[in-house]
């Protein structure tokens, strides 16, 4: 068993001037690695540009270069640069936040238009019975605004990446839909097809023809609509990508009681300053970071640090802003606000994280990188060939466009988005949200996942978990388990204390009601002690004992060493003037965690424990989770250096956490697994979500998504396989457009019927 402590933090790599540039006019992870080689190539410039957030994180060396030098870097590779306005936390931002348009309006828009209008070109298309006098200009009509209305996105996108000498999904879409749609504006008008009563007839014979009586508009509009249905789910899922951030900031206390000019005042946690002092009671959030002057309490901090036992405070410790004061009244004196605060610095270290994620490219522009130079290189071939071949300019341009028409696949655009919709839809029915599909290309090079212990390998609440009584064997006085849990949990019950909470749920639990105390009194830091059923009761640490004289026999004080050196927290019991218990209470493991762990082991995994806690309790675990490797001892800070330094190491690194201290390492990691029932920072910064809270799922996740990766690539292969097969009957002159129908629609059916296949995961 290894135990590491806190990691070196890392030096700046390029230090200077750092600027947020928010980046406009990406459709694709290209996009973004294009900008960020432009940026790169500036003196003095490193710079890190994120698809997912639409981000340029840059820094710079401020006498070499300016802002608007690096706006203007950005608007020349064909993009728009802005810097982004500092976000808000307080009352405007909410208001503001409302009033600001929905970016997917757009979007959502031109999906709708090229939907409503590409579902009877295509019925028309394919069945001849629609096919009335003058149903070739109605199609026409119709195919018009999907063409170039709904598919501006694709041709703008296509216009700047010729410009700079790339090919994308876009660029194939563009030519692909331009082509069958001017091919099909020249037969109507110039050629045969605009004749009243002019039909596709069905049949799938391979003839020569000269084109001038076919029309494609149904390839047009159709691939158009698919294409733009799979970019909308895509967009819809990145957006997510700053919601982490918006969470963090929500999560501090909205309000806070300042203690001015002898009275209490409430006013907004924004308008905090350090050194105003301001009361905290039981239940309450800490509003900012700050010391205690009065009171002592016992602070849950383990939603940012990961401790699981709560934390006594008194005056003079110090305490951090959006922690929980779970017990007594307290003062505390302002020392860190706004940006300042533990809370903002993680929000920042998210940020950060996401921003320096390297977005996957789509699989889909990756291939169209190759495949549509190919296609235009083949177009132009074929209509050289059959001009050299005297062939005449009407059959050549046919075979040329053809080939065009036939290489924009359909299925293409259903390739991704089908088999995200049906492995996000049976994940759910598993308790399992895959945000989008970057996420899945991560899942196959997994080969390290980092494991949080509270809340993760753990139930993330104090569980009493063992009873020792004093050996009564040569007393008349014999003290069982069930009185000493009546007793003790009865005095237990009346404090505030998760770990007095913990011993009297458990008494609860096993012996029902319990007794109501005659007194009971709190001793700061030490315990409770009262009377219960006319027995003078006291609960709490051994030196609460100690006070009264009372001190444990010899195998209870042993008790007590055992416990505490795994890490449990012992209370000792006594009435009466004698010791009569030690109570050992932890964060017990959850049941499901050993066998999680051997299904990560399966798939081929290394699992460490990463924690907050102390070393001893993070031991204790991984041993009984039969986990190898422990890193304890850490601040959120150093688990995102902790990822850093494995993925420094060349490995690829998921990590499984639940708490806001686990966001920025979520973000940061290769793969982030955020549990359901964990914090909701956390849930936004992963990348999968566990809503069941049990880590057997972490594993059915990985499964899940490398299965739905492995669909998609077979999507996609096939999706060009039907298209590249047809390509020769195109450069023949020999298709028709039944056929190009019909490799549309056989390719869409094939696509969707393999997607489906993942309703089988189990």
């Amino acid at each position: 068993m290894s135990s590491t402590h806190t990691p070196t933090p890392r030096a700046d790599e390029a230090p200077g001037t750092q600027v947020e540039l928010a980046i406009g006019g990406m459709t694709c992870a290209s996009c973004a690695a294009r900008i960020e080689k432009k940026l790169n190539r500036m003196e003095g410039v490193a710079a890190t540009v994120n698809y997912a957030t639409e981000k340029a994180k840059v820094t710079y060396r401020f006498e070499d270069v300016a802002v608007q030098d690096l706006i203007a870097t950005v608007e020349a590779t064909g993009y728009t640069a802005e810097e982004p306005a500092p976000p808000q936390t307080t009352g405007p931002s909410a208001t503001g936040a409302a009033e600001q348009p929905d970016p997917l309006t757009p979007l959502r828009q031109r999906l709708l238009t090229a939907v409503a209008l590409a579902v009877p070109v295509i019925a028309m298309a394919m069945i001849p019975a629609l096919q009335f006098e003058y149903w070739q200009w109605l199609s026409l009509t119709l195919a018009a605004p999907v063409v170039t209305y709904a598919a501006w996105p694709f041709h703008r996108a296509a216009w700047t990446n010729a410009r700079h000498g790339a090919a994308t999904m876009d660029t194939l879409i563009s030519v692909g839909t331009s082509a069958a749609f001017l091919w099909s504006l020249w037969a109507l008008f110039f050629g045969t097809a605009g004749t009243p009563g002019m039909t596709h007839p069905f049949e799938l014979t391979i003839a020569r023809t000269d084109g001038a009586g076919n029309i494609y508009l149904e390839a047009a509009a159709g691939v158009t609509a698919f294409i733009l249905a799979g970019r909308y789910f895509e967009a819809r899922s990145k957006r997510k990508a700053g919601a982490a951030l918006r969470t963090l900031l929500e999560l501090g206390a909205k309000e806070a009681t300042v203690l001015r000019d002898g009275g209490e005042q409430l006013i907004p946690t924004a308008e905090l300053q350090a050194g105003d002092r301001f009361l905290v009671r039981p239940g309450e959030k800490i509003a900012t970071d700050g010391r205690v002057v009065e009171g002592s309490s016992a602070v849950d901090a383990s939603m940012l640090t990961g401790e699981s036992v709560p934390v006594e405070v008194t005056a003079g410790d110090t305490v951090t802003g959006a922690t929980v004061n779970a017990g007594g009244r307290l003062v505390v004196e302002a020392t860190r606000v706004g940006a300042d605060t533990q809370l903002a610095r993680m929000a920042r270290l998210v940020e950060d994280a996401q921003n320096g994620k390297a977005a996957a490219q789509r699989l889909a522009d990756r291939i169209s990188a190759v495949f549509v130079p190919v296609v235009i290189a083949l177009g132009l071939g074929t209509l050289g060939f059959w001009l050299g071949s005297g062939s005449g300019w009407a059959a050549a341009f046919t075979a040329a466009v053809a080939v065009l028409i036939i290489a924009c696949p359909c299925a293409l655009g259903l390739a991704t988005p089908t088999a995200l919709m049906v492995g996000t839809g049976r994940g759910a029915q598993l308790g399992i949200l895959i945000k989008g599909p970057e996420v899945l290309e991560s899942t196959r090079k997994i080969d390290t996942v980092l494991l949080d212990k509270t809340g993760t390998i753990t139930t993330g609440r104090m569980t009493l978990l063992a009873t020792h009584t004093t050996d009564s064997t040569d007393s008349t006085d014999t003290t069982t388990e069930d009185e000493v849990l009546r007793l003790a949990g009865a005095l237990e019950h009346s404090s505030e204390h998760p770990i007095a909470q913990a011993v009297a749920r458990g008494a609860a639990e096993r012996l029902g009601a319990l007794p109501v105390p005659e007194d009971f009194t709190n001793v700061g830091g030490l315990g409770v002690q009262g009377v219960v059923e006319g027995h003078a009761v006291l609960v709490g640490r051994a030196q609460l004992l100690a006070d009264w004289e009372i001190h444990l026999p010899t195998h209870l004080e042993r008790a007590r060493a055992d416990a505490e050196a795994a890490g449990r927290t012992a209370i000792a019991v006594a009435w009466d003037g004698e010791a009569r218990a030690v109570l050992e209470v932890a964060d017990a493991l959850k049941e499901t965690s050993p066998e999680a762990v051997r299904r990560l082991r399966a798939l081929g995994l290394t699992p460490i424990l990463l924690t907050g806690d102390n070393g001893a309790v993070a031991a204790s675990v991984a041993a009984q989770a039969g986990i190898d490797e422990v890193i304890a001892e850490v601040l959120p800070q150093d688990k995102v250096d902790v990822v850093r330094k494995l993925q420094a190491q060349g490995r690829s690194v998921a990590m499984v956490g639940d708490g806001v201290n686990d966001a920025a390492a979520l973000a940061q990691a290769d793969l982030g697994l955020a549990m359901g029932t964990g914090t909701d920072a956390a849930i936004e910064a992963g990348d999968l979500t566990l809503v069941r809270g049990d880590l057997r799922a972490a594993a059915d996740a990985i499964r899940l998504a490398r299965r739905t990766l492995g669909t998609i690539r077979s999507n996609l292969f096939w999706a060009f396989a039907y298209n590249v097969a047809a390509l020769p009957l195109a450069a023949a002159g020999l298709l028709n457009p039944m056929i190009a129908g019909a490799a549309m629609a056989f390719s869409s059916v094939f696509v969707v019927a393999n997607s489906l296949r993942l309703r089988g995961f189990n």
